[in-house]
């Protein structure tokens, strides 16, 4: 375990991080997020998080050495699509029992189900996932990965972040380091040109990357590799050749970036696909970046033009919904480059940011809030479950945006609820992706269920008009049809 904790170490010394730069060799080492405590698996083990990385590299088989239970993480729920190979929908594992542990059988076994993948399905790659039980019985998986590799003349690439290691931000960077010791740089590919770019931490949440893809198409850019969003094992292979990188979430992957700026001169720079004006931004940033590295300067103006289209088209189909959302109050409970690069969006078309949490963000999204905020108070850390329902249930927002482990909150405060995390059925990226979600957002919103679930119930209704002698004729005749609606009930039920 001595070579992961060197990478756990690694990791955390992240100089990419314009904030880490400015501290002290101490404060340095603990990296651009949180401290991660060892062990400590709440919101997802480095596993999972390792997992989650690699998982939509579409046409490898992933292979989790563990006992059963482990292949069993939270991947499948994240709406990750493919417009091709479908291996990486199935699940494959070594299966360990109790008597594979005692008997030390793990490696061997572990190679027999490299031999079965390789001979039933031929992929291009196996990845082999380390777990907490084969970390703990000491099992060299990087051994029988190199020697699976010279046997059956296929890549097997050895993924060392059990979730013993601590948490899942911290599996996303071992699965960067994974690519750029395993993957990258690997394959020369045979027609590298001047407009070939990277687009980094881009998962393709509901095929929304395919909304942004287009966009680039149009401009002449070519997507090398969109790490890890429907990509192909060989395309991350060759994505040293790029000329430029986008960095989409740099709290999983901003080691990656970094490390292959410094190895092989790909500039990168972060930003986000959500909202009109940052995919602007994002679109002129990357140009600019091509063009620092030779490519012909009169693409800056063909995406200005682009822009200048696109942005037209876009807020003409927003204009009617801006009346109905004018001044409507978010809260915004969700992590990562949606706390800010979301608020930015929303706030473009007059609704009002009443929180956001920045729990999973680092410390340069913090100040990217502040920035388009102009208040802390509206920046919350955690919020408990009973704070948020207290904070819905008296109507201090409209709507919330959440991931699905926070819904039913909003539900029982009787509140509209919007999924903007990874679970969520629609694309939100580019500009057609922000007109669906502001659309989205009015459904919710205008949904009439609303005014329905907050009037008070028949029986709210009873108590109300015996404590009140004064009551109106039309609560008396509800009331009347309550109870008439009961009594047939009861009886038509009595007769059977």
């Amino acid at each position: 375990m001595t070579s992961l904790s060197a990478k756990i170490q690694d990791v955390f010394d992240e100089p990419a991080c314009d904030n880490n730069r400015g501290k002290d060799a101490k404060a340095r080492k603990e990296g651009c997020s949180k401290p991660l405590t060892p062990g400590a698996a709440a919101g997802g083990c480095a596993f999972d998080g390792a997992k989650i990385v690699l998982q939509p590299i579409t046409d490898v088989a992933h292979l989790v050495h563990a006992p059963l239970a482990c292949e069993g993480n939270s991947w499948d729920n994240r709406g990750t699509a493919s417009s091709g190979p479908t291996l990486w929908r199935t699940s494959f594992t070594t299966d360990l029992t109790e008597l594979d542990v005692v008997m030390g059988q793990g490696e061997r076994k572990l190679f027999r189900a490299i031999r079965e993948i390789k001979e039933t399905y031929a992929p291009p790659a196996v990845f082999v996932y380390l777990t907490c039980v084969t970390a703990l019985i000491g099992d060299d998986i990087e051994a029988v990965c190199k020697r699976a590799a010279e046997k059956f003349g296929l890549a097997v690439v050895p993924i060392n972040a059990p979730g013993l290691a601590g948490s899942k931000n911290l599996g996303n960077k071992l699965a960067a380091e994974a690519l750029l010791d395993h993957v990258i740089g690997t394959v020369e590919p045979d027609d590298a040109g001047p407009y070939d770019i990277n687009i980094l931490g881009e998962f393709n949440l509901s095929g929304e990357f395919w909304l942004v893809k287009p966009l680039l198409d149009r401009l002449g850019i070519r997507v090398r590799a969109c790490i890890p969003g429907d990509a192909r094992y060989i395309d991350v292979a060759s994505a040293h050749r790029a000329q430029a990188a986008m960095l989409v979430c740099s709290s999983a992957l901003i080691n990656l970036a970094r490390k292959m700026e410094e190895r092989w001169d790909i500039p990168f720079f972060e930003g986000s696909f959500y909202g009109i004006t940052d995919t602007s931004e994002a679109l002129r940033n990357i140009a600019e970046l091509l063009v620092r590295k030779g490519a012909d300067p009169e693409i800056l103006d063909r995406t200005d033009t682009l822009i200048a289209e696109q942005e037209a088209i876009a807020w003409k189909k927003l204009e009617a919904y801006r009346p109905r959302l004018q001044g409507k109050r978010v809260l915004l409970n969700t992590g990562g480059v949606k706390s800010w690069s979301v608020v930015h969006a929303l706030m473009e078309i007059g609704m009002e940011i009443v929180g956001t949490s920045v729990k999973k963000s680092t410390v340069e999204d913090k100040e990217r809030i502040k920035r388009i905020l102009k208040d802390e108070n509206h920046m919350f850390e955690q919020m408990t479950a009973r704070d948020l329902y207290a904070m819905l249930s008296k109507h201090k927002a409209d709507i919330m945006l959440s991931g699905g482990r926070t819904q039913f909150i909003a539900l029982k405060a009787k509140t509209p609820w919007l999924d903007i995390n990874q679970e969520r059925q629609h694309p939100y990226a580019g500009y057609d992706g922000m007109v669906e979600l502001v659309r989205q957002i009015d459904l919710a919103i205008h949904n009439p269920i609303w005014g329905q679930v907050r009037e008070p119930a028949p029986w709210d209704c009873q108590l109300a008009l015996e404590d009140d002698p004064a009551s109106t004729k039309n609560g008396t005749a509800t009331v009347n049809a309550f109870n008439e609606f009961a009594g047939a009930t009861a009886h038509h039920f009595g007769d059977r």
